[in-house]
């Protein structure tokens, strides 16, 4: 089986196949749902055959995994990107802004791989920003408990309002909306704090 990320081949001409695979499929995304990509379009768009496309993965959802996996390393960097305290409430991480603006500007492409119930982008995204948030918080804060639920918490919110966001059910500019975001997980933290000091 093949892995649903991929990091990235020794091998330049394997690195080369799978970009142009991943390219393709955002390109066919921007023209119809995931659920209405074939591997034939996809093949038919890389140059490449269909017995190649298996060489790389076992379906078009693993490969709509691994393209979506640059955006979700930026979504999680973006988020954590400040040193020491976090920014206030009035000042998220510029690094979220810009992200959040790259992704309106392909919002098609967003709106077919981060569906209600998840879709690659939103499993994907889920799961590896609830484990950077579980790992800081127990790197910085190790004697408290908890952090399991407001890892989940940071996750749920942040994936939920951008899938919302992409689908048209929250008007905001990109600025806008990291603000939000920013002042709702910022209050998560808060409360997951209040709740340990209170036990």
């Amino acid at each position: 089986m093949t892995p649903a990320v991929t990091a990235g081949s020794a091998d330049p001409r394997t690195a080369r196949t799978r970009a142009k695979l991943r390219a393709a499929l955002l390109a066919a995304c921007e023209h119809r749902p995931l659920e209405q990509v074939s591997v034939a379009q996809v093949v038919r768009g890389a140059g490449v055959g269909r017995a190649t496309f298996y060489l790389h993965y076992d379906d078009l959802h693993a490969l709509a995994v691994d393209a979506c996996a640059e955006v979700v390393t930026e979504a999680v960097d973006a988020l954590h990107a400040w040193d020491g305290a976090p920014p206030g409430p009035d000042a998220p991480p510029a690094p979220l802004a810009t992200l959040l603006a790259s992704i309106h500007t392909r919002a098609p492409v967003y709106r077919s791989l981060l569906r209600e119930g998840g879709g690659p982008l939103g499993e994907l995204l889920h799961r590896e920003l609830r484990q950077r948030s579980l790992d800081e918080l127990r790197a910085r804060r190790p004697a408290d408990t908890g952090h399991d639920l407001t890892a989940s918490a940071v996750a749920g919110i942040f994936t939920g309002m951008l899938a919302d966001w992409v689908h048209g059910r929250i008007t905001a500019t990109p600025g806008e909306l990291a603000a939000r975001i920013w002042r709702m997980l910022l209050a998560v933290h808060a409360t997951a704090r209040l709740t340990e000091r209170a036990r």
